[in-house]
Formats: structure tokens, sequence, C-alpha cells
């Protein structure tokens, strides 16, 4: 039998909190609620979760400096929720490591393919952690989900690996970005276009240790990794 992924929700709401975590656990979910952020990262520490929902709403740490907290420490995909629909603040939250954004009120329904999507290519790496990609100076082990470059390890977040696998097995060969889209996010819309370019840049610095290798920009099209 498959082992139930293991959710942590923060949400200060604590009716709209019981209700989300017993739609999750309908959805064959294990899920932890809390209501404040001090007691749930204890338990964060000590947990291994699959996937952290945070509601912007609430007042731990301004939201974000949890998500900053999280990201010291893990790479765990992070979906938020929040009424604010400002673009800033939406791609605030993709510059510090967010998987995801929805804006309230939310559908719950939506929210559950959502943790599906960026849970399935998640799963496919985790199985794959033999599994080694060579290109130019770099050694990529998507499963561990580590760059390493020469003695250095480059640890990557959810979205950077499923990234750059769909474009290291595409290597000199356009992706187009529909296709990212799809395959990485699950949806193509116009914020997840955003967080894909923002998503690109982050690997480009990472890149930039190996002149060899780069990624272009290809217009009206996509993206191609190129290694001479």
């Amino acid at each position: 039998m498959e082992k139930k992924k293991r959710i942590i929700l923060y949400e200060e709401d604590e009716i709209f909190g019981s209700l989300l975590k017993e739609y999750l656990k309908t959805k064959g979910f294990r899920c932890d609620l809390f209501l404040d952020d001090l007691m749930g990262w204890e338990i964060f520490k000590e947990k291994i979760y699959d996937i952290c929902i945070i509601d912007l709403t609430q007042t731990f740490n301004g939201g974000y400096d949890l998500v900053k907290k999280i990201r010291l420490v893990d790479t765990i995909p992070i979906i938020i929720l929040s009424p604010n629909g400002d673009k800033s603040q939406i791609m605030e939250g993709f510059k510090i490591g967010i998987d995801d954004y929805i804006i309230k009120p939310v559908c719950l329904e939506e929210l559950y393919y959502r943790i599906n999507a960026i849970l399935r290519p998640r799963a496919q790496f985790i199985n794959n952690n033999s599994n080694t990609i060579c290109f130019g100076q770099f050694n990529f082990n998507p499963g561990l989900q580590i760059l390493r470059y020469e003695s250095k390890n480059i640890k990557l977040t959810t979205k950077e690996t499923e990234l750059l696998r769909l474009l290291c097995t595409n290597i000199n060969t356009i992706v187009e970005r529909r296709t990212a889209l799809n395959l990485v996010w699950g949806v193509n819309s116009y914020f997840n276009a955003r967080s894909l370019d923002i998503y690109i840049s982050k690997l480009r610095k990472h890149l930039k240790h190996d002149e060899s290798v780069q990624i272009i920009n290809i217009h009206g099209s996509g993206y191609k990794l190129i290694v001479d």
C-alpha cells in the first residue's frame, strides 16, 4: 500500500484550517494543522513532510519570514494561500523559494490538483536517487536534488530540480514554454509563467561556473540548454 503523503498546514483561522485539514484527509493525505508558527516550526524540524501550505493572512512573522526559515533547512514544496493578488508580493514569494501561490478564496478542488501536480514529479525524482546526469563540468543528481560542480554541492529546490532535469533530457533541443509549464507546474497560467522565468534565472546563476554550459532563450518558443 502506498504511504500517505504528509502535509504541514500553517493556518491562523482555526475554522478554515480544520475544514481544510478534513478535506485533505478525505483526499488521502495526512495533515498536521498548526495555528501558530512557533509550535509548527518545532514539529517541522522533527518530522518529515512532503509539502507545506502557509496562509499569508496569518501573523506568522509576516508569512514570508517562515518561508525563508524553512528554505534554510529544507527544499520541501511550499504553497502559499493569500487574499493578496499583488504581483510584487507574488513574485517576491517565488524569488524566496515558494512553489505555488493561490489567491483566496481557495477552491479546495483546485488546491488538491495543484498539490498533486507538485508531488507527482517529486515522487519520480525520489525514486531515481542512483541516477546522475553529467553535462559540461556538472554532475546532477535529481533524486538528491544536488548539482555538483568540482567539489561544491549546490542544493536545488524541487522546482529547480524538475526544470533542470527537463532541460538536461533535451540538451541542445528546444523545450517549449508550455511543455515546461505543463510538466513542471501542472498548470499553464500567467503567474506560473512568471515563476518559470524566475527559476530559469536561478538555474543560470548555478550554471555560470562553466562557460561551456548555458540556457538560452528561443524567442516565441522556449528555452534550450546548450552544452559545447
